[in-house]
């Protein structure tokens, strides 16, 4: 008989072919992709675009919180509006309410304009709807997305459990106006959108990047968004392997069955969540309640050990992946306005599997003999837990 036929490698046109198709957005060729892996490696690189930003500065974060790293991207931020930059600052009411006044104040009267995005006392209907998104773009011609929030929690890098794992994208090329995109589209909702051609320049974008990019901005919506779909579509294309990692792990029931689909079809799916240094850890039993059934279809789950994990990160078949500001959890699926970037490069893509492969040797597997045994008390908060998971 003949021998079987070598399989061929997976094709990132073929995948970047059906999303376009299936969501309707385009790709841009070109881009150039940093990946920047925690606090020592991602701040230095945003505060530098900052300082060197001579006409305008769009900042958008859900978390700005406490500690020295806040007084420096303040500082920063202020000492631009000083100098004549245009500087926009856009903080979530609700996750940034932890902010010290005083910062406000130094950003406000050296001339950032600094709004706030839906306030928290508004109808249930808007107050639970938030923007999720981090997005930093600097002179319309490099940008910065990914999971990381503005506090001390995320400086150092991941040694100890004071300082959280995250990982961060620097991007240049068309895939910025994308991200600017989604920065006016909560802007605007605070006001006029004003264009001024003195900082809107509107730049051309050198093409010299290897990473073909898709923008994607899930918008809060009842139903699911365009985040959903996109998680959707990869996990039920996947053809080879799967590995996700995500600070906050709650797929519905859709999801968790595209998952074990995966999984009988032959898919390695691996998949990585916080462990005992979770910050909420009500979240954390509401992903738990999943475990068994996926558990059951061989997917591999495992706990990060050093310090919390808040990457949101997912390849597939090592030619795609998907990162940004979007959990797999329903919040980003319903609740929180996020942005995510799809990478169709290879490239890339190999550098993304290393540190999943890194932060693995970090990690414990959960056992499904052992699983199949927890306590009753423990799968007592799992039933409870799952009455509001429609909401996490």
């Amino acid at each position: 008989m003949p021998a079987d036929p070598t399989p061929t490698a997976p094709d990132p046109q073929r995948w970047q072919r059906r999303l376009e198709a299936l969501l309707g957005i385009p790709a841009t060729e070109g881009n150039t992709i940093d990946v920047l892996r925690n606090g020592d490696e991602i701040f230095p690189a945003m505060l530098d675009a900052i300082r060197g930003s001579t006409r305008s500065i769009e900042f958008l974060t859900f978390v700005f919180w406490k500690g020295d790293i806040t007084v420096a991207f303040a500082d920063a931020l202020a000492e631009r509006a000083a100098a004549g930059v245009r500087v926009r600052v856009l903080l979530d009411t609700l996750g940034s309410r932890h902010i010290r006044k005083d910062l406000v104040e130094k950003m406000r009267d050296a001339g950032c304009d600094l709004r706030w995005f839906r306030a928290v006392d508004a109808p249930i209907t808007r107050a639970n709807h938030r923007t999720h998104r981090k997005l930093l773009i600097c002179d319309e011609t490099v940008a910065f997305t990914g999971g990381v929030g503005i506090a001390q929690e995320w400086t150092g890098n991941a040694e100890h459990p004071d300082d959280w794992r995250d990982t961060h994208f620097r991007v240049t090329g068309r895939a910025v106006d994308g991200l600017r995109g989604a920065f006016i589209d909560n802007w605007i909702e605070t006001g006029p959108l004003i264009i001024d051609e003195l900082f809107d320049t509107f730049p051309g974008h050198e093409s010299n990047g290897g990473s073909t990019v898709q923008v994607i901005a899930g918008a809060a919506e009842a139903g699911g968004n365009d985040i959903a779909t996109l998680l959707e579509v990869l996990i039920d294309l996947a053809e080879h392997r799967l590995r996700i990692a995500t600070a906050y792990f709650n797929p519905d029931d859709e999801l968790t069955a595209l998952l074990i689909s995966a999984a009988h079809r032959g898919v390695k799916i691996e998949v990585l969540v916080p462990g005992l240094h979770a910050d909420k850890r009500f979240v954390q039993i509401v992903g738990e309640a999943r475990y068994a059934e996926l558990l059951d279809a061989g997917v591999d789950v495992r706990c990060y050990t050093k310090t919390m994990l808040h990457t949101k990160i997912l390849t597939v078949d090592g030619v795609v992946a998907t990162v940004g500001s979007a959990n797999i959890n329903q919040r980003s699926f319903q609740f929180d306005e996020e942005v995510n970037l799809v990478i169709f490069d290879p490239a890339v893509v190999e550098v993304l599997d290393a540190h999943f492969d890194d932060d693995l040797r970090s990690s414990e597997a959960v056992d499904p003999a052992t699983w199949a045994e927890r306590s009753l008390m423990q799968r007592a908060a799992e039933r409870a837990a799952s009455v509001v998971s429609d909401l996490i």
